[in-house]
């Protein structure tokens, strides 16, 4: 597949890169998607969940009442869970919600994310760029040019850029990464992809491993 380049005024430079079959042409595989997306989100989970079980709470281990002759149900503890500000039963505790996916299947997973913003045609091309200062209006400037100002966008950087990626971190809808920070999940969530030239390279050869 092959793409225009465009430059940050959203006019074409006359320059054109193909796509890589490899890469942006496979037969996606959604079950790869699924698992890929679903480390992803279980990793950002803190799991630092907590409630008290009843030899956790504070209070009288006293018997409320007699055992026999009251007509109601015997009680031991005000710490039971059938008692208002007792313990809970089987509630949550601290855990950890990661889990391993092979290398292979990621990249799988990644390849077929990108064939799919292909296919829609969701992927913009821009040479690469800088911006000479920290602002705003400078990212507001670069998608409005793109036509694409009310869309999410994820914006691949090659390597670490601080006054693009400041620019654009008061934007909702904005997100910039460096092509090593390339996830799944982030792929699917913009509407727009736009890549670098430079950083398109990196992704290739990283995916050509």
């Amino acid at each position: 597949m092959e793409v225009k380049v465009l430059n940050i005024s959203g006019k074409e430079t006359g320059a054109k890169v193909q796509l890589p079959e490899s890469v942006f042409g496979i037969t996606p595989v959604d079950h790869a998607i699924y698992l890929d997306v679903k480390q992803y989100l279980a990793n950002q989970r803190q799991g630092t969940h907590k409630s008290k079980q009843r030899n956790e709470i504070a209070g009288s281990t006293r018997k409320l009442y007699k055992q026999k002759g009251t007509g109601g149900a015997r009680a031991g503890s005000i710490k039971s869970p059938l008692f208002n500000g007792g313990g809970r039963v089987f509630g949550p505790q601290p855990r950890d919600y990661s889990f391993k996916l092979n290398k292979k299947l990621k990249q799988l997973a990644r390849r077929s994310a990108l064939t799919y913003k292909a296919q829609d045609n969701n992927i913009v091309v821009l040479e690469d760029f800088a911006f000479d200062s920290i602002k705003t209006k400078n990212y507001l400037d670069l998608v409005s040019a793109l036509n694409i100002a009310g869309e999410k966008t994820l914006l691949v950087l090659p390597s670490q850029n601080n006054n693009i990626y400041l620019s654009s971190r008061n934007i909702q809808k904005a997100k910039v990464i460096t092509a090593d920070q390339l996830n799944t999940y982030d792929v699917l969530n913009c509407g727009k992809l736009l890549f670098t030239a430079d950083s398109l390279k990196t992704i290739e050869e990283a995916f050509a491993k």
